[in-house]
């Protein structure tokens, strides 16, 4: 199965929020024809109207792909309309959070190809990065495939095993959050030192986005890019002894903050 076979057969999108208006973006613009795109949400936005995709209109049977990217609590309404395409060659592909593979297994038939998929929210511009894992129907072309659709977004890694979504969950599904919550706490301490409001978040934002983009782009690791912007007995060099402290710094309390959101991933699972 290729991108060939998508634009022939059709691909069908159930849900199109952000994160399914940001992946149909990147395949539009990479190609894939709008004719070839069959769209189910029941809010399309001004922008989903005028792209030219097939909207809420009668799905093909035997399309070769489905993702899925409704909100969890809209799952139960959403799998009827896709399960008589199950147990044939359709690859199914869900970003929805929380949904294990044995669950769509059983909406769709364990013989029917499935990738589970956990995006996050920097996949809205381009810059997410999205763990997968497939079941034992989706073979390494269907991987292969998936692959390349969520890499409209961002960057995509692969699992060996599916209880490995639970850390990805603390990391980088969650995570986004840890990072604009440290954004927060920087412009706050800028403030306390004497900066005005607006250009202390300024100073903030634009700190940890240049940090993160001069990580991304360097050969260096970041612990080598650390190095080399610590002065011996210079100012970074004082804010680190009190960030890296061992017992009250950031590395145990970063520990316990994927943890915590690792572990509740998985209370989840077992309705928690």
């Amino acid at each position: 199965m290729d991108m060939n076979d998508v634009t022939e057969r059709g691909l069908v999108l159930l849900g199109c929020g952000k994160m399914g208006s940001a992946m149909l973006q990147g395949w539009l613009s990479d190609g894939l024809p709008p004719g070839s795109v069959w769209v189910i949400d029941p809010a399309p936005s001004d922008w989903l109207q005028g792209v030219g995709v097939r909207l809420n209109e009668d799905l093909p049977e035997a399309p070769a792909i489905v993702l899925i990217a409704v909100k969890p609590q809209m799952m139960g309404d959403a799998l009827p309309a896709i399960a008589a395409m199950g147990g044939g060659d359709t690859l199914f592909v869900s970003v929805a959070a929380g949904t294990s593979i044995a669950a769509f297994e059983e909406a769709l038939g364990d013989d029917s190809p499935i990738v589970r998929a956990m995006p996050n929210t920097p996949a809205a511009v381009g810059r997410g990065i999205t763990a997968i894992i497939g079941n034992d129907h989706a073979g390494t072309g269907q991987l292969d495939l998936a692959e390349s659709l969520l890499r409209a977004v961002g960057q995509v890694v692969r699992l060996e095993h599916e209880d490995q979504m639970d850390a990805v969950t603390g990391v980088s599904g969650s995570g986004p959050a840890y990072v604009f919550h440290m954004i927060e706490c920087l412009a706050s301490a800028g403030e306390a030192q004497g900066l005005p409001p607006e250009m202390a978040m300024q100073l903030a934002k634009a700190t940890v986005a240049g940090a993160g983009a001069l990580a991304e782009a360097a050969e260096e690791t970041p612990e080598q890019l650390r190095v080399n912007v610590t002065s011996p007995n210079g100012t970074t060099q004082a804010g680190l002894k009190v960030l890296m402290d061992t017992s009250d710094g950031l590395p145990p309390l970063m520990i316990r903050t994927v943890g915590a959101a690792a572990e509740r991933s998985r209370e989840l699972k077992h309705g928690g």
